[in-house]
């Protein structure tokens, strides 16, 4: 690791013109000459700080709102290592897992606005605040969305003694026996989930939800047949899908994934409109400054573009954005919108 810098302390403006006013005559204006030129550089120092020139100039902390060994923490862990060999400065992980990924994200809201913190979280940070009735922040209001780094589609998958090869077959199970069928999430106000009740509402069927505390526990019990199906990341569904342990049906995506060619998106199988995306956005708090974000966001988008970075979200199944500010902060707004109106018209609690 590169070894931290030491940072200058700077001098408060008070300090040294009281100092100067107690000085006699001439003689004041020759001792306080350095001290002005020391306390003009440093300043001027911090100015070019303040505006993103020099930045950064200590280790920056990527704030991961889940424990360990998600996609959330995998696609930190990845863009956190690229960031640190292209800025020069240590890259700290800070997992703050709770409350659905509330916990880490408010954290992150309260931080210094000075770009040395970021936060990497998924759809969760809108869906949390439709969802819950009291939210710890506000995204619009406490959050800059520097980019949305990565993307992937879900996959619909069902355990092997499901008597369904197709949505539609799956659909039809569903009709013939209603509440019969459960589906297993993350935890409440996942995507999964909430992708969940998407197609719940979609085929007007009650489907039980059953919640667990990440996705491992609910592979686990989906391939023991303790529930039936679940909206779930590529990178947790496939290998099972690979092993005949689980049955994908279709992804949740605008086109087909390379990895699991074979299946439809759930609008070739007849759902219109039917596109879920597992993102994971970058984030600052509000009141960074402009240049700032921009360094940021230069150096975030440059390491999506690196062949390696490239080749280890592939891995997990993600594709790279990096798209512009302002189209990531559309693209965040758009989705706030689009899970709180679902969460209202289907009438979505806490559990």
């Amino acid at each position: 690791m590169i070894p931290r810098p030491r940072h200058p302390a700077f001098l408060s403006p008070d300090a040294p013109a009281t100092a100067l006013d107690r000085s006699p005559g001439p003689r004041r204006l020759q001792r306080a000459g350095p001290c002005l030129f020391a306390a003009g550089a440093l300043l001027a120092v911090s100015a070019a700080i303040a505006q993103g020139g020099d930045f950064p100039v200590k280790s920056l902390r990527i704030v991961v709102p889940y424990a360990p060994g998600g996609v959330v923490d995998y696609v930190g862990r990845s863009l956190g290592q690229r960031l640190a060999e292209q800025v020069g400065q240590p890259v700290v992980i800070d997992n703050r897992g709770g409350a659905g990924g509330m916990v880490g994200t408010e954290l992150a809201a309260r931080a210094s606005a000075d770009g040395y913190t970021l936060l990497v979280m998924d759809p969760a940070i809108v869906i949390n605040q439709s969802l819950q009735p009291k939210p710890p922040y506000d995204v619009l209001r406490d959050f800059v969305t520097v980019t949305v780094a990565t993307s992937s589609p879900l996959v619909l998958a069902i355990n092997p003694k499901v008597p369904a090869r197709s949505v539609q077959e799956l659909v039809a199970a569903a009709r013939a026996k209603p509440g019969s069928l459960a589906f297993a999430s993350a935890g409440v106000g996942t995507t999964p989930h909430m992708a969940g009740e998407f197609f719940k509402s979609r085929i007007a069927q009650n489907i039980v939800h059953v919640p667990y505390k990440g996705s491992g526990p609910a592979m686990q019990d989906l391939v023991g047949g303790n529930v039936q199906l679940t909206f779930s990341s590529i990178a947790a569904a496939i290998p099972f899908i690979r092993e005949g342990r689980l049955v994908g049906l279709a992804t949740t995506g605008a086109k087909r994934v390379p990895a699991l060619a074979d299946l439809p998106t759930m609008v070739e199988a007849g759902f219109a409109g039917f596109e879920v995306e597992l993102w994971q956005g970058v984030f600052v708090p509000a009141g960074t400054p402009a240049p700032v974000v921009a360094r940021l966001h230069s150096e975030v988008v440059r390491a999506l573009q690196s062949a390696d970075l490239r080749a280890a979200l592939a891995k997990v199944g993600n594709d790279p954005v990096g798209n512009a500010q302002p189209a990531a902060a559309a693209f965040v707004r758009a989705e706030l919108a689009k899970w709180a109106k679902l969460v209202k018209d289907a009438g979505i609690r806490p559990e």
